[in-house]
């Protein structure tokens, strides 16, 4: 008997604070903000790849290639911290009409160029010094972090015009957000991909602009729910 009497106890207690508690008039709308920029320095993966039918040989030529473009690269005055190697391999590969093995040397280096406009200076020394593949170049920039907090508050601002606009038809006012959800993805500037080709170029001819960064969209996507009043 006390055991039902405390089951109904506690039904009852429910009951109540059910009907105490009321639903908050909301609203839930999302914002995109988005913020366009002339990147200003570029990430370049460039690579010597050399064939041989012996391992020793091929290894000392893509050695010989690679010290080669590193002495290019300080020429450039790039800071030490700004150049580094990705990648070594050595691998054999066998040919099927000959029946023997050819062998493979790959040296990556990854570069920061930091003044985009030493930018065709870089890429015709890369190549001239033994560079026969990049393998990337990706164009960002500095501020990338003061750039996305921009296109955040545009989101916020977006959203919450959002909601305005909705409930301006009803007569009611957007109040405090209640809760706040970032959606942004990852930003991850897109790589161009290409083979790189031997620039000729004569002396009486001018140095090549053969560079348009155009603009990079940094954008930032929230979901929010506002209090009506």
């Amino acid at each position: 008997m006390k055991k039902a009497v405390l089951i109904l106890s506690i039904m009852f207690m429910s009951m109540s604070y059910a009907q105490e508690v009321k639903q908050v008039p909301q609203i839930s709308v999302n914002g995109e903000g988005k913020v366009k920029v002339v990147p200003d320095q570029a990430t370049i993966l460039a690579t010597i790849e050399t064939k041989g039918n012996n391992a020793k040989d091929v290894k000392k030529q893509n050695d010989q290639k690679i010290e080669a473009v590193l002495k290019f690269i300080k020429k450039m005055n790039l800071a030490p911290a700004d150049y580094n190697t990705q990648r070594v391999s050595l691998n054999p590969e066998y040919d099927y009409e000959k029946k023997k093995h050819n062998y493979n040397a790959t040296q990556t280096i990854e570069i920061l160029l930091k003044d985009l406009s030493k930018y065709d200076e870089l890429m015709e020394g890369l190549v001239d010094e033994g560079i026969n593949r990049i393998d990337n170049v990706t164009f960002q920039s500095s501020k990338l972090a003061q750039y996305q907090s921009e296109a955040r508050k545009l989101a916020m601002k977006e959203a919450k015009l959002k909601a305005e606009d909705y409930v301006s038809v009803l007569g009611q006012k957007v109040g405090r957000a209640m809760t706040v959800s970032d959606n942004s993805q990852t930003y991850y500037p897109q790589p161009i991909r290409y083979a790189a080709m031997k620039m000729e170029m004569s002396d009486a001819q001018a140095p090549r602009e053969t560079l348009a960064v155009g603009e990079i969209n940094i954008t930032a996507n929230v979901s929010v729910s506002f209090i009506l009043e």
